[in-house]
């Protein structure tokens, strides 16, 4: 362990808590490969003690008002909207990400928040007056518990921010695990929450490793588990916390295809491959890897998203001016991406643009991936049928709108899809036809907006309910039913042991 840096700490009933654990990760600055801080990494005792606090925490939040907790959300919306320009430099140094999308994700995770504040018209109960003769039936919703948000490196802010706003409206306690790549950002945010005047205990922050992550689904203390990340991770997750009692919202994997027809706008369609195949260098589970390209429109097209390939900036996300993209999380998983070029290369596929070996200037050691293009990617190929999560957009060329259906709905994932085209009549067929959870028509990235959910289909999702909007409040209470009869002493009808009956 390198000693000199600092350790990222714990976040434990309203303060940092430095571990006593001794066991650590590095935290890299993507763009420089340096090391620039060590993440605690959690042991038993800091996982139960995390928990305990997050159980103290619900105990005492889920009896505030509803008008008490509101107040509470408005202020931290009113103060994560004035220092956002703080978070985005904290994800870009650890993440890598530009800062202008580091704030995109910020502000798109912001949307739950702004959701959220308006949550007494989404929990409030039913009522049904004289349901039988003098009994009222009527139904309240009320706080799970402990909620557990297992979040992935890509979005550190977003992610959590998809979960935690409508868990702590409701009345829960929330306890996040971040990624140990990129863990300041949740960090921040428990720092922002204790300003706004939630209370200690509610928000936890729990640094770790798979220790940290099994603990949290297997303690009995923790009702649920909110995930995004890889679909064999979530299966893990889905499968484990469900075998302990829990609810479950487990995100997984994708390989994101977008279907152009020879009527499409080239030029468009150009743009908005680059956009949704290389923002973020790729590192989203909703990027486009895929672009099926209904004959004849391939060669043109791909000597249109080539020229644009060749106007791109690659840099240090955080430099001024701003780069089109930065690099990838770690050196791992640089290696990673460049593994499934590699394979496509070797199953027969044509690199067009080839990002291996990528040099920055001045950062000759940062983990950079240049954008890639590859034509003729066989469907047999891992390039293809594995999720890259990198700045890797392939082409595969098809001479119908029906293979190219065919080929999105026999994959594994059903995450987002996009078509492109100016007809109505195929756009219409292909949302009702195609298996994927979020469709895009002429909007490569379909992500939804907060009052709608987000989630996908098949090996895409794992679990009970979908990430926000209606989905998230239902997911993060539970309901109960009461029927009430007041009795009239002149009309209680006796002794009567025959089942009940609605009259």
């Amino acid at each position: 362990m390198t000693t000199d840096l600092p350790i990222i700490p714990h976040w434990i009933d309203g303060a940092r808590r430095e571990s006593a654990s001794g066991r650590t990760a590095p935290v890299y600055n993507p763009a420089t490969g340096e090391v620039q801080a060590q993440v605690a990494l959690a042991d038993e005792a800091e996982i139960a003690e995390a928990i305990a606090s997050a159980q103290r925490g619900f105990e005492l939040w889920s009896e505030f008002s509803m008008a008490k907790r509101q107040a509470v959300i408005f202020k931290f919306r009113e103060l994560l909207n004035e220092r956002k320009p703080q978070l985005a430099a904290i994800i870009t140094a650890e993440h890598g990400k530009v800062l202008s999308d580091a704030m995109g994700e910020i502000l798109r995770g912001q949307e739950v928040v702004e959701l959220a504040t308006g949550f007494p018209h989404l929990i409030k109960g039913a009522f049904s007056e004289n349901a039988s003769t003098g009994i009222d039936v009527y139904s309240v919703k009320q706080p799970i518990g402990v909620a557990g948000i297992i979040s992935p490196f890509n979005f550190p802010a977003m992610v959590p921010m998809w979960f935690f706003p409508i868990a702590i409206a409701a009345g829960n306690a929330v306890i996040v695990k971040p990624s140990e790549k990129d863990p300041s950002a949740s960090l921040w945010l428990a720092e922002l929450w204790k300003e706004a005047g939630l209370p200690d205990g509610v928000f936890t922050v729990l640094n770790g490793d798979k220790l940290a992550v099994d603990g949290l689904l297997t303690s009995p203390d923790v009702a649920s588990i909110s995930f995004v990340g890889s679909t064999p991770i979530a299966q893990y997750i889905y499968e484990t916390a469900s075998k302990h009692g829990k609810r479950v919202q487990a995100l997984g994997g994708a390989k994101n295809h977008m279907l152009v027809l020879p009527d499409a706008d080239l030029d468009l369609v150009a743009d908005q491959a680059i956009n949704a195949g290389y923002g973020a260098a790729g590192e989203r589970c909703m990027a486009i890897s895929v672009v099926l390209a209904v004959e004849p429109v391939a060669d043109e097209l791909i000597e249109k998203i080539k020229d644009r390939i060749a106007k791109l900036n690659i840099g240090n996300g955080a430099s001024s001016p701003e780069p089109d993209m930065g690099p990838l999380i770690t050196d791992v998983h640089r290696d990673k991406v460049t593994g499934y070029i590699d394979i496509a290369e070797q199953d027969g596929a044509t690199i067009v643009v080839d990002g291996r070996g990528i040099a920055v200037d001045g950062h000759e050691n940062g983990f950079f991936v240049g954008p890639t293009l590859i034509d003729n990617v066989p469907t047999t190929s891992r390039a293809y049928t594995e999720e890259i999560f990198g700045p890797v957009l392939e082409v595969v060329r098809v001479q119908t709108f029906e293979e190219g259906v065919n080929l999105i709905n026999s994959g594994a994932f059903g995450n987002g899809t996009a078509i492109f085209t100016n007809d109505g009549g195929a756009a219409r067929r292909f949302q009702h036809e195609i298996q994927v959870g979020m469709i895009g028509i002429n909007v490569p990235i379909p992500v939804p907006v907060a009052y709608h959910s987000f989630g996908g289909w098949k090996a895409s999702l794992f679990g009970d309910a979908k990430a926000y909007g209606v989905h998230g409040f239902d997911f993060f209470t539970r309901e109960k039913a009461i029927t009430s009869r007041w009795l009239d002493p002149a009309k209680h009808g006796g002794i009567n042991l025959g089942f009940p009956q609605n009259d």
